[in-house]
């Protein structure tokens, strides 16, 4: 385990763990309030954002954005990571060697912000954190606790482009993270 923020980034920058690291652009490291009580969970870097080496920043960050910004989300106050560091070629799912290889690395950025509340957006997130015995359709929109964090699963932003019934139950989903925020007095809020 790394004891800061900075020996995290600087191991992640020389990771080479995986054979994602041989066309990465730029690792995504992840974003937000070090110190929120709220993160959002992916899957992996987009091409853009691995051009920008920052999560979410692509067509479904942007679809994400709307929604906070709808919902008076303010994304400076939530951090947000994936589970992969590294885009996956044409951005396929993680296979589970990929994915286990940066686990460590999520593990420790869960432990330096130390979230009340995760977010787990989309399958990948929720079977690779909460396990695979855990599906996305039958899993979303319901809490579940586990070593003092709660977590809450949703569809993946990306989804929501593919499919637009989806959009309905993410706006849900996130509606009950502001109402467990309020419940539990966290900042989320762009007005706080």
């Amino acid at each position: 385990m790394y004891g800061t923020w900075e020996e995290l980034e600087e191991s992640i920058q020389n990771c080479q763990k995986c054979r994602l690291c041989e066309n990465r652009k730029n690792i995504v490291f992840g974003e937000g309030n070090k110190n929120a009580d709220i993160m959002f969970i992916g899957e992996g870097p987009g091409a853009d954002e691995d051009i920008q080496g920052l999560p979410f920043v692509g067509k479904a960050g942007k679809l994400m954005n709307m929604a906070f910004e709808a919902l008076d989300i303010d994304r400076s106050k939530i951090y947000i990571a994936n589970i992969v560091k590294c885009r996956p070629p044409q951005n396929r799912v993680p296979q589970e060697d990929e994915a286990m290889a940066c686990l460590d690395y999520l593990r420790n950025q869960v432990i330096l912000v130390k979230p009340k509340i995760i977010v787990l957006m989309g399958s990948t997130a929720l079977k690779n954190i909460l396990g695979n015995e855990y599906g996305i359709t039958a899993s979303r929109g319901k809490w579940t606790e586990k070593r003092g964090i709660i977590y809450i699963p949703t569809w993946h932003p990306a989804a929501l482009l593919r499919d637009d019934t989806k959009k309905i139950n993410f706006w849900k989903d996130l509606k009950l993270v502001l109402e467990k925020a309020d419940e539990m007095n966290l900042q989320i809020r762009k007005d706080e």
